[in-house]
């Protein structure tokens, strides 16, 4: 569908900056009409800038992705797909954290549009869907408008962060024994089944509507009685889809070198297949996006880094490290693998990696140049393999431009 919202304009200004390489040190701040008023900009820290040509690279990658993804917005407001909110989720979080939001001179109206679209989609339960996906969509929302201003939109948000929370599975006994998804998190449709990146999304969600507020971790509702994730329950479902059998007493965990500390997709289920351990018996192979997704989800649950678990995932980590495909999974996810990792890493606050060898490396630095790399000409990024929508420009475009920013403030 045609777009006519208005043409983005990059400065003069930068774009002289950009191509001398010049040195100097910029602050940058987001949409100021999209944030709550009144609310202090984060300082750009001259100390902190490591790498100025660098940044201007991952800022000239941003842009580009900004101005092909302003250009597929539809007139409805939704990117991709009307019936996935998810995906405008992650787009308008792209826009809104732009790091150079202001120097570009980006009008706000198309950004609102895709917002009022956003709000179109909640449901009388709190959530933000359509007809499917219904956790997937809300986490992914909900972090959108916290983004956005979760003064303004705080009562969709405490609504939202409702319905997540009333996501958590809580299954009937599979022949006497607990169900192995208790705890977890699920698409909200696909019946009693939870998963690790449902998990991580709801997880993520809660975790970043804490950290725009003032109170004590984890939140413990408000006052209208909306009650707490079971913690406890949550953590207790990450560990049975953890390669680490102390924690879990599943047969298939292992402790072997290949797959100890890894994360699998559920706890029957690796989409990176089984591998037969030493002793005959079949294990589920660890893979890399579903890990990396592992080590966050322990980190917004409160674990400590000297926690054994976190230290085992951290480790299964270092040990599969690269940029040239997702651990187990080759080409497939690729660019979700891209996304959590640059998530991951983040919150896990770490900037280098020991990873096989002994080799340290700038994980930031690997992954913005591999990025700027995979990026075609017009601005977009795709995945030559359609697994998980990744055929979708818009969709790994988000992901790229979302792993570039919180690449940008680190490096």
């Amino acid at each position: 569908m045609k777009n006519n919202q208005p043409t983005i304009k990059r400065s003069s200004f930068l774009r002289l900056v950009f191509l001398t390489a010049c040195s100097l040190g910029a602050g940058f701040s987001s949409l100021a009409s999209l944030r709550a008023e009144g609310k202090p900009k984060k300082a750009t820290g001259v100390s902190k800038v490591k790498d100025r040509s660098l940044q201007l690279e991952i800022e000239h990658a941003i842009e580009k992705g900004l101005v092909f993804l302003q250009s597929k917005q539809d007139a409805g407001g939704f990117w991709s797909s009307v019936e996935y909110p998810a995906l405008t989720g992650l787009v308008l979080t792209a826009f809104v954290k732009d790091p150079a939001a202001d120097a570009n001179g980006r009008s706000a109206q198309f950004i609102q549009k895709g917002y009022d679209y956003l709000l179109g989609c909640v449901k009388p339960d709190g959530g933000i869907y359509m007809q499917g996906l219904a956790n997937y969509n809300t986490s992914v929302a909900m972090m959108a408008l916290l983004e956005a201003d979760p003064v303004r939109y705080a009562e969709t948000i405490q609504n939202a962060r409702n319905f997540i929370i009333g996501q958590q599975g809580h299954f009937p006994s599979v022949d006497g024994k607990p169900s192995p998804y208790e705890g977890g998190v699920g698409y909200g449709d696909d019946g009693p089944h939870s998963d690790m990146s449902n998990t991580a999304f709801a997880l993520e969600a809660l975790h970043k509507m804490q950290s725009k507020s003032d109170g004590p971790y984890p939140d413990p509702g408000t006052a209208d009685g909306a009650k707490d994730l079971n913690w406890g329950a949550a953590v207790e479902f990450l560990q049975r889809c953890q390669n680490l059998p102390k924690y879990n007493k599943q047969a298939w965990a292992s402790d072997d070198s290949q797959n100890v500390g890894g994360f699998v997709y559920d706890p029957l289920e690796s989409k990176a297949g089984e591998t037969t351990l030493s002793d005959g018996k079949k294990g589920l192979r660890s893979y890399g996006s579903i890990s990396y997704a592992g080590l966050m989800s322990y980190i917004f649950a409160r674990l400590k880094k000297d926690d054994p678990r976190v230290t085992a995932a951290y480790d299964w980590l270092c040990h599969n490290y690269t940029v040239e495909e997702n651990p187990g999974m080759g080409v497939q996810g690729l660019y979700y693998y891209y996304h959590t990792m640059a998530k991951a890493l983040s919150v896990y606050d770490v900037d280098e990696l020991s990873v096989a060898g002994g080799k340290k490396v700038d994980w930031r630095q690997d992954l913005a140049l591999k990025l700027i790399n995979l990026q075609q000409n017009d601005g977009f990024w795709v995945n030559s393999n359609g697994r998980w929508w990744e055929k979708d420009p818009v969709l790994v475009t988000a992901y790229s431009v979302l792993s570039l920013e919180m690449i940008h403030s680190g490096v």
